[in-house]
């Protein structure tokens, strides 16, 4: 049975590779993102591959909370019913604490935390109407220790792990699911600008290490499994001056 997916933050990165691999095996996907002209290629690239795919587009800033609900509600009528919502929309930013960044700092906050909690919010009840559905968190190994100058990103990543561990408890007695990946170094414009990249992947392998994860519906993991999820238990005892060092 085909089965339907939104993905927000689709327009590039993991959300555009996800989209790409996700409509080879032939899901029907609602794609979001702030820019509708990426989008709109992203679209034109998977149907020129695949011209039966289904893919439709939503202009959304997952920053508009009100409209977060409104385009939920639209992508869910039009599908007719979503089975999958990917909350990939997220931003970075490299810049020290007290270097007078904060709006910078919030807006990451704002994308990575509550665009997510909005959209959880606008999805999560449908879901557990209907009683089944998967709701996909794209986290960070970030979330397991802060890191200089990314300190916002940091947190929004450890803010997101901790709200999934609520939902998945919260969703105990249904069968909706939840599923959280944490991705390591993925080849994206969100960490090109770093001097350094251990165990980097392409995003096209990414995406499809990510995909393969979704539908075996697993609880929380790294991105890929190996090595980061020995690497990132390991992150938590390097020493700040290392740290220091490498920042």
């Amino acid at each position: 049975m085909t089965k339907t997916c939104l993905i927000t933050g689709a327009s590039r990165g993991i959300g555009r590779a996800l989209a790409l691999e996700m409509a080879k095996q032939d899901y029907m996907l609602a794609l979001t993102a702030r820019d509708k002209s990426t989008l709109e290629s992203v679209r034109d690239e998977i149907v020129s591959v695949l011209p039966s795919a289904h893919v439709e587009i939503h202009a959304l800033d997952v920053t508009n909370y009100e409209q977060v609900f409104k385009v939920v509600e639209a992508v869910d009528a039009s599908l007719g019913g979503l089975d999958l919502v990917v909350a990939n929309a997220g931003i970075s930013v490299s810049r020290p604490v007290g270097v007078g960044a904060f709006e910078e700092h919030k807006s990451v906050i704002e994308t990575n935390v509550l665009g997510l909690m909005a959209t959880a919010e606008a999805i999560i009840p449908t879901f557990k109407e209907r009683n089944q559905g998967q709701f996909v968190a794209i986290s960070s190994v970030a979330a397991f220790r802060g890191l200089p100058k990314h300190s916002s990103y940091c947190a929004s990543k450890v803010a997101v792990k901790s709200y999934m561990e609520a939902l998945s408890v919260e969703l105990i007695g249904t069968k909706v699911k939840t599923t959280t990946l944490f991705p390591g170094y993925i080849d994206t414009d969100i960490n090109r600008h770093m001097a350094s990249r251990p165990f980097l992947v392409p995003v096209e392998e990414g995406a499809k290490e990510i995909l393969n994860l979704i539908q075996k519906e697993i609880k929380s993991s790294t991105v890929p499994r190996k090595p980061w999820s020995v690497v990132s238990q390991l992150m938590k005892a390097v020493p700040e001056s290392v740290l220091a060092k490498m920042s």
